[in-house]
């Protein structure tokens, strides 16, 4: 790789991302326009996020299926607010075996139609409720603008779709499930997201609600991390996925579906990232720590790599992810910086004075320099590597919140608003009226993210029409 320094955030952070995903070897351009192809290290960063969602969703009671990439045209357009929402970016298949398909296959833009489709066979009765199921997979949207992990025409994502005898128990799941994405983001990924609810305009096509968690990247504009819907009896109604209650009733299900997809791992880049590089929370990092071995001489080498060799060990029993860089014709600090541009959180740097004196010297990635050094005893090497992480893991999640509220701004009127939204976040009072949701966009580029879930409570006045409002919404320009 080179050992050119990187274009700084301040220079042109459009510019620091997509250097960064590239030499960080997270992913590379396909032939595709639009597509991605994943690297192993950026698939190791995205497996650790599946397995962290993964066990929360089977605490919850959800089992994993696959359903197909391939869905009839005609299942998209059963439901009408849903073909009307994904119509622009479907692909569409009309050949197959060298002949033209009697019917054109879609491209999964998303399941909920042949999920759909599956839950009217397999519902009877109440006594089959609730379904509670969760799919891994990619899925197509034929977008124009596109940037690696961010927006991609195929990303890979979790899908979760779920069936409920009542509106109530509906709602639950949705909100359930906004939590553990809350949660996910917060305790995993070291990163602050404000939970809430979408606006009419932001809803995903044919939900009566939509959900999302929503973050603020370090060049302050906003990213939707993950989101939940309630999708009311819209699906059910169009597929007929009905039961007979208790009362021997045939009545229609209520279903929701959510999603979390790759990418979360540009909210990671961006929430966390410097101008060295990439800065991983340890929960997710692919590496916790990375060993360099110091050495000149054959006899330094054998003692040092032995000793190097014998913490590695240790540290891996102890349940740390650990790398050995053995690369040979670098030096120490290409090295150094070249782990630091990965992002990895902790360095571990043994030399023959440390093997002599029975320490090591470790290098936190989120304090660079002196600052984030300290000398260890090996006695306790894992014990004292696994506080260090845990201390890593909640300074990143601090830091991050801190540079939140920083940019944040209440605005008092119109005015202080539009300046607000360039510069960050504005928490605002606002009416639920589309027509101002509209012109802020219009006049701003500014998009209602969020209803957070948390309230000042009482009321105000809208910011743009200065009509009674019963709720603050966040505004902000966005990805």
């Amino acid at each position: 790789m080179s050992d050119q320094k990187l274009t700084t955030r301040a220079e042109d952070y459009s510019e620091w991302y997509n250097q960064l995903v590239l030499r960080a070897e997270l992913a590379d351009y396909a032939p595709v326009r639009g597509c991605m192809i994943v690297r192993p290290y950026g698939w190791a960063l995205w497996e650790n996020i599946t397995a962290a969602l993964d066990k929360r969703f089977k605490a919850t009671g959800h089992v994993n299926a696959a359903f197909p990439l391939l869905i009839p045209r005609s299942f998209i357009e059963k439901e009408k607010s849903h073909v009307a929402g994904f119509s622009p970016e479907l692909a569409v298949v009309t050949h197959g075996g060298g002949e033209e398909l009697e019917e054109p296959l879609v491209i999964r833009p998303t399941s909920e139609t042949i999920v759909g489709h599956a839950y009217a066979k397999w519902i009877q009765s109440y006594r089959d409720l609730p379904i509670l199921i969760n799919q891994w997979n990619s899925v197509v949207r034929w977008e124009l603008r596109t940037r690696l992990f961010l927006r991609t025409l195929e990303f890979f994502w979790q899908e979760g779709h779920t069936a409920h005898a009542t509106a109530e128990e509906a709602e639950a799941e949705t909100r359930q499930m906004l939590d553990i994405y809350t949660d996910f983001a917060v305790r995993e990924a070291a990163v602050p997201v404000i939970p809430g609810r979408k606006s009419a305009a932001e809803r995903f096509a044919g939900a009566d609600q939509t959900y999302s968690i929503e973050a603020m990247m370090g060049d302050r504009k906003a990213l939707q991390a993950g989101t939940s819907h309630n999708l009311g009896q819209n699906f059910a109604k169009a597929f007929e996925i009905r039961y007979l209650d208790k009362g021997g009733v045939l009545q229609h299900c209520w279903t929701t579906s959510w999603g979390l997809s790759t990418r979360f791992v540009g909210a990671i880049i961006m929430v966390h990232g410097d101008d060295q590089g990439l800065i991983l929370p340890p929960r997710l990092a692919p590496f916790q720590l990375v060993i360099v071995p110091i050495f000149k001489t054959d006899d330094e080498r054998a003692a040092v790599l032995e000793n190097a060799q014998r913490l590695r060990r240790e540290l891996v029993d102890a349940g740390i992810r650990v790398k050995m860089d053995e690369r040979e014709g670098m030096s120490p600090g290409f090295k150094f910086n070249d782990w630091e541009m990965r992002g990895v959180p902790l360095r571990l740097e043994l030399g023959p004075k440390d093997v002599a004196k029975g320490s090591v010297v470790l290098a936190r990635r989120d304090r660079p320099g002196k600052e984030g050094k300290s000398f260890v005893p090996q006695q306790g090497i894992a014990a004292a590597v696994a506080q260090t992480l845990e201390e890593i893991q909640k300074a990143l999640y601090d830091r991050a919140l801190e540079f939140r509220k920083a940019n944040t701004a209440e605005p008092a009127d119109y005015g202080e608003f539009k300046g607000a939204v360039e510069k960050g976040f504005a928490f605002s009072w606002w009416c639920g009226g589309s027509d101002c949701e509209e012109k802020i966009k219009e006049e701003t580029k500014a998009t209602m993210r969020c209803i957070p879930l948390e309230q000042p409570g009482g009321s105000g006045k809208c910011i743009f029409c200065g009509q009674p409002a019963a709720d603050k919404a966040i505004f902000a320009k966005a990805y």
